[in-house]
């Protein structure tokens, strides 16, 4: 096998300007108050950069939601991009972040990663966002 897989060799380093299908929102009613969104998917899958094999993690989101909440079918739309994409653990989690915090602009924002064990190793990431004062 070799090093890194053909197909991802150089994709690491556009990770950040990677076209992802959009993140849908609509308009929270009670932006008046703080209260918690949390969205858990034990489905998600990508491929591993190095190897080009497939690799399975849970994902729990946390927000606090501004003006505008994520629309669910559009999430699970944009989760399912990354199917086929090489993309490192961290790398991944930031993006979403990064994605979730653009699409919604909460007040805060946490996500963690797990990714199932390989060769005896676990991955677990965790990445947040509070809104700047």
């Amino acid at each position: 096998m070799s090093a890194n897989h053909p197909g991802y060799d150089h994709l690491q380093e556009r990770i950040r300007s990677l076209k992802t299908p959009a993140i849908g929102v609509w308009e929270n009613k009670y932006a008046d108050r703080d209260y918690a969104i949390k969205i858990e998917t034990s489905e998600f899958t990508c491929v591993g950069p190095k190897t080009g094999l497939p690799d399975f993690a849970q994902i729990w989101i946390e927000y606090v939601p501004d003006k505008v909440c994520v629309e669910l079918k559009s999430f699970k739309e944009y989760l399912l991009f990354f199917r086929d994409i090489g993309i490192f653990h961290e790398h991944l989690t930031n993006r979403v972040l990064e994605d979730l915090v653009k699409a919604c602009r909460p007040r805060s924002a946490k996500i963690r990663s797990e990714f199932n064990s390989r060769g005896g190793i676990k991955t677990t990431v965790e990445a947040a966002y509070n809104l700047p004062s």
